[in-house]
């Protein structure tokens, strides 16, 4: 669609509500995926992180128990 103004391009030949509402919603919905997928990834890292270390002092605390 070709545009004689700036403004025709804003008003979106009368539905604009409609076209800038829509990539609007588009948007904030993309940008919260974006939000929790950062954030899960971040809880997923601590976890491992959180049972590694846990592994870790077992696999200790079993050889403590084989040197007795």
């Amino acid at each position: 669609m070709f545009f004689n103004s700036f403004h025709d391009f804003l008003a979106m030949g009368g539905y604009a509500g409609y076209v800038w509402s829509a990539f609007a919603i588009t948007f904030i919905a993309m940008a919260a995926i974006w939000c929790m997928s950062v954030k899960r990834r971040k809880q997923i890292l601590t976890e491992v992180r959180n049972k590694l270390e846990r592994q870790a002092r077992i696999d200790a605390a079993k050889k403590m128990e084989n040197t007795l």
